[in-house]
């Protein structure tokens, strides 16, 4: 694979022939499970391996590389929680400014603070926080019961939407180049919403304890 295809996610799955899920599911892992993964394509990878399944490239069953990318997703995440846990804040000690520092850990806390266990779901729709979430939970001890949950349906989430964009969408012509352009934005109007609907239910809770 040339250099200048290194983070262009359709040259990725292109570029590595029979093995092409594999490589997905490889880089899926690391950019939910290891702090550096944050410099991965996750969510237009995801899209494109919905775009070259259906044209063939990935030869496998969409079932297929739809659990097998799920199945990817919620292990980094697990490796990521268990990371802040054993570690704890050292991980995030060692500068006071930057992705991996103490105040990343400190805003990444206000949201579990603010959201909950959910924010865990919520980060999968959310570059670099994706990444960081799961290792913030570890290291403030979330209970792991919770986190689990979560983690899972976030990652399956996240994974069959992307995944399923791209295959359903890759067969309109001029729609999925479109798509990955605007992915983003995308993304973030999905994160509005699951944000809304979280501000929702805590404002009626809150209002039925009142009651």
């Amino acid at each position: 694979m040339h250099a200048a295809g290194l983070f262009d996610p359709a040259a990725i799955i292109q570029g590595s022939g029979g093995w092409g899920l594999l490589v997905v599911c490889g880089i899926i892992f690391v950019e939910t499970g290891l702090l550096i993964g944050f410099l991965l394509p996750g969510d237009t990878l995801l899209f494109f391996t919905g775009v070259l399944t259906f044209a063939g490239v990935i030869d496998v069953p969409l079932l297929v590389v739809v659990v097998a990318a799920c199945l990817a997703a919620v292990a980094g995440d697990q490796l990521g929680y268990i990371i802040g846990h054993r570690l704890g804040p050292s991980v995030f000690e060692r500068k006071q400014a930057g992705l991996i520092s103490q105040a990343t850990l400190e805003r990444t806390n206000g949201f579990f603070e603010r959201y909950g266990a959910a924010t865990v779901m919520i980060a999968r729709f959310v570059a670099v926080v994706r990444t960081v979430a799961p290792v913030a939970a570890g290291a403030s001890r979330m209970h792991y019961a919770r986190f689990l949950s979560y983690n899972v349906m976030g990652g399956v989430l996240w994974c069959v939407l992307l995944i399923l964009a791209g295959f359903f969408l890759g067969q309109i012509p001029g729609v999925a180049d479109f798509v990955s352009q605007y992915i983003d934005l995308v993304l973030m109007g999905i994160v509005g919403i699951s944000v809304l609907l979280i501000v929702i239910s805590a404002i009626r809770a809150r209002r039925q304890a009142r009651g």
